[in-house]
């Protein structure tokens, strides 16, 4: 009896949990730090193609990534330097940990605390319904608001959740990771910032490390 081949979901899960962090798509094609398509396609370059001819796995995989998002076993969020990236649960957690997520919450300032009160109030949110809740709205706003999730992001305090049709494309749904994911808020506050490092400099890739080490 053949063993039953794992789906590229499974295949996935298992990826981001026993490396604790992944990218969705390679950056530039490099193979690191490490993503999601070198794992379901290795020693396979990405071509970024959505017309008919194009390579049909990057829209498969545009898709697992929206999945996963939503699935509550793996974290997603735009962390690695504004990028779409994975952590396993317990990786999150000790991320939390490490960037001391209650402290950052309570020095928040500008819009990236009025972002944060909205999702805190209501999560998740498409990019749209937040802009709205925080009267972010239009072009002459959207680096402030840019610049606010990426503070956000960066210290953990949200995470992405699915998508919602709400426009010409689909956008982002963000909330807050007290929200969305109270029971793993509360685990970073009970644990360690330094056995947390010590646990992710064992396991994430050295590109990650770098970008790590810079915020802190």
């Amino acid at each position: 009896m053949t063993k039953k081949d794992l789906s590229s979901r499974e295949k996935a899960i298992q990826a981001i949990e026993a490396r604790g962090a992944l990218l969705v798509f390679p950056d530039g094609n490099k193979a690191e730090p490490p993503s999601l398509w070198s794992v379901l396609h290795p020693r396979t370059e990405m071509r970024w193609s959505w017309d008919a001819d194009g390579d049909n796995r990057v829209p498969k995989l545009w898709v697992l990534r929206e999945e996963l998002s939503r699935s509550s076993s793996v974290i997603y969020s735009k962390w690695y330097r504004g990028r779409a990236t994975f952590f396993s649960r317990s990786d999150f957690v000790d991320l939390l940990a490490i960037r001391r997520a209650a402290d950052a919450e309570n020095s928040l300032r500008g819009e990236a605390a009025t972002l944060y009160e909205a999702l805190l109030e209501s999560s998740p949110q498409s990019t749209k319904e937040l802009k709205r809740a925080t009267d972010l709205q239009g072009r002459f706003f959207e680096s402030t608001y840019q610049k606010g999730m990426k503070t956000l992001f960066e210290a953990g305090l949200i995470v992405a959740w699915g998508e919602v049709d709400d426009g010409a494309f689909p956008s982002l749904a963000c909330g807050a990771t007290k929200v969305l994911f109270e029971d793993l808020w509360e685990e970073g506050l009970e644990r360690s910032a330094e056995e947390a490092l010590s646990r992710v400099q064992s396991r994430w890739n050295a590109k990650f490390l770098q970008f790590l080490a810079k915020l802190k």
